[in-house]
C-alpha cells in the first residue's frame, strides 16, 4: 500500500484544502480531550463534515485524543469515543493508555499511539501493541536508520514525522512552558517558551553579549522521503494544526509531489521541492535527527527572527473564461505589474503578471491593500476555484 501523507487541520477549511492539495488524510482536534487549546478544533458536527468531504475523496480523517485523563473525564471520553465511532472517522490519536484501553473497550476504531508517548524502541512498541494499539507515531529523536530497524521487526503501522515544528526536550516531556507562563504545554496550552530570545546571567551580571534562543530548528525531512518509503513506513506526518491555509496547502502539495515522484521513480533534486514551498518555511530548517548526528548548528536557533511572511496573496473565488478575469480574496498586498505564481491542485506550478487590479466598488487600481477584500484581476490562465496566488519566490 502506497505510504500515506498525512496533514494537520486546524479548522473546516484547512481540513479541505489539505486535502484537496495532495493530503491522504488529515488529523484534526475536537473541542474536547485535544492538545492544541489555541486551535479553533471541531464539533462534532464539524467532524462529521470533515469526515463526509474526506470519504468522498477516499480519504481519511484521524481525531487527536491525545490527553492526559483525570478520572472526573472518564464518561466524557466514553461518550466522546463512541460519537466519533458513530460518526465514521478513521481513526484516534492517543497518549494515555487509559484512553487506549477505553477506545478497545467501547469501540473498534483504528488508535494510533501520539508522538507524546515518546516511542523510541521496539519494545515499547511491542507494549502498545499488545493493548490494541494499530499504529504507533514515533518519538521525533530518532534516525533513519533507527525507523528503519524499528519498521523491518513489526507488523505494527509506523507514523514518521517529517514536516515541521520540533519540541526542544522530547516530544511531550517538556514542561518550560509551565512553568514560564503557567500555560500547560501537555494540555494543549504550550506558550513556546523555547523559542524567546534569552539573556545569561552569572551572580546576577549579564554575560552574554547576544540573546539566543533554545527553541530547536523546524524539521524539514524532504532528503529522507525516499528512505522512509523504502523502509515501508505507513505514514509521513506533517506538524502545524495552528497553520494557514496557504502552509498546508503549500506544504502538502509540495510533499504530494517528491512522494508521487518516488513512486514513479522521478525524484528531482531537493532544491526543485524547496522551491515548490516557496516561502512557507519562516523559521531556519534543518533534517533533525533523522542524519544521526546532532550538532547545535543542527538543531538550535539563531538570531533570526521568524515573522510569517506576506507571500499568501489570495485565493480564487471565481474565473470568468470569456473575460479571463479571476475574482480573488486578498489575503495580503500585492500590486499591478508583479510576477505571481499560481499553485492548483494536481498541476505544475504557473505563472502569470498582474496587469489590473479592479476593487470591491469596481474601481480600477494599482494596489490590493485590503486583506479580505474581493478583488479583480487579469489572468490569461485558466484558474478554479481555491486555487492559490503568492509571490513569485
Amino acid at each position: 500500500m502506497k505510504t500515506e501523507l498525512l496533514m494537520p487541520a486546524g479548522n473546516l477549511e484547512k481540513l479541505k484544502y489539505s486535502l484537496m492539495y495532495g493530503a491522504d488524510a488529515v488529523y484534526i482536534g475536537g473541542k474536547v480531550l485535544s492538545l492544541r487549546a489555541q486551535a479553533s478544533n471541531f464539533t462534532l458536527e464539524d467532524i462529521k463534515e470533515g469526515v463526509e468531504f474526506a470519504h468522498k475523496l477516499n480519504k481519511k480523517v484521524y481525531i487527536t485524543v491525545n490527553v492526559i485523563p483525570r478520572e472526573s473525564e472518564k464518561d466524557l471520553i466514553k461518550d466522546y469515543l463512541e460519537s466519533l465511532e458513530k460518526i465514521g472517522v478513521d481513526g484516534i490519536i492517543v497518549s494515555s493508555p487509559a484512553i487506549l484501553y477505553m477506545a478497545r473497550t467501547y469501540t473498534k476504531i483504528h488508535v494510533s499511539i501520539s508522538t507524546q508517548a515518546s516511542v523510541t524502541n521496539l519494545s515499547a512498541i511491542k507494549f502498545y501493541a499488545s493493548l490494541g494499539a494499530n499504529r504507533v507515531v514515533l518519538a521525533r529523536e530518532l534516525s533513519i536508520d533507527e525507523i528503519k530497524y524499528i519498521k523491518e521487526n513489526t507488523d505494527t503501522e509506523i507514523e514518521v514525522f517529517i514536516h515541521g515544528g520540533m519540541c526542544s526536550g522530547f516530544s511531550g516531556r517538556c514542561t518550560l512552558s509551565n512553568y514560564m507562563s503557567r500555560r500547560d504545554a501537555n494540555g494543549g496550552g504550550c506558550a513556546h517558551s523555547c523559542r524567546w530570545s534569552y539573556d545569561i546571567y552569572e551572580d546576577d551580571k549579564k554575560i552574554n553579549t547576544e540573546t539566543f534562543k533554545i527553541g530547536s530548528k523546524d524539521l524539514c525531512a524532504i532528503s529522507y522521503i525516499k528512505d522512509m518509503i523504502d523502509a515501508g513506513v505507513d505514514s509521513l506526518k506533517v506538524e502545524g494544526r495552528m497553520k494557514s491555509i496557504s502552509y498546508v496547502s503549500t506544504i502538502a502539495y509540495t510533499y504530494r509531489t517528491l512522494i508521487d515522484d518516488v513512486y514513479n521513480n522521478s525524484v528531482k533534486d531537493n532544491e526543485y521541492y524547496l522551491n515548490l514551498m516557496g516561502e512557507q518555511v519562516n523559521r531556519s530548517a534543518s533534517d533533525g535527527f533523522l542524519s544521526g548526528h546532532i550538532s547545535n548548528e543542527q538543531t538550535l536557533y539563531a538570531k533570526e527572527s521568524s515573522e510569517a511572511t506576506q507571500a499568501f496573496y489570495g485565493i480564487v473565488l471565481d474565473y470568468d473564461k470569456d473575460k479571463r478575469c479571476v475574482l480573488v480574496e486578498v489575503r495580503n498586498f500585492f500590486k499591478v505589474g508583479e510576477k505571481v505564481e499560481i499553485l492548483s491542485p494536481g498541476k505544475p506550478i504557473r505563472v502569470s503578471t498582474i496587469e489590473y487590479i479592479i476593487n470591491s466598488d469596481g474601481v480600477m487600481v494599482n494596489e490590493a491593500t485590503h486583506a479580505l477584500e474581493k478583488v479583480t484581476i487579469n489572468s490569461n490562465i485558466e484558474l478554479n476555484k481555491h486555487d492559490i496566488i503568492r509571490r513569485l519566490k
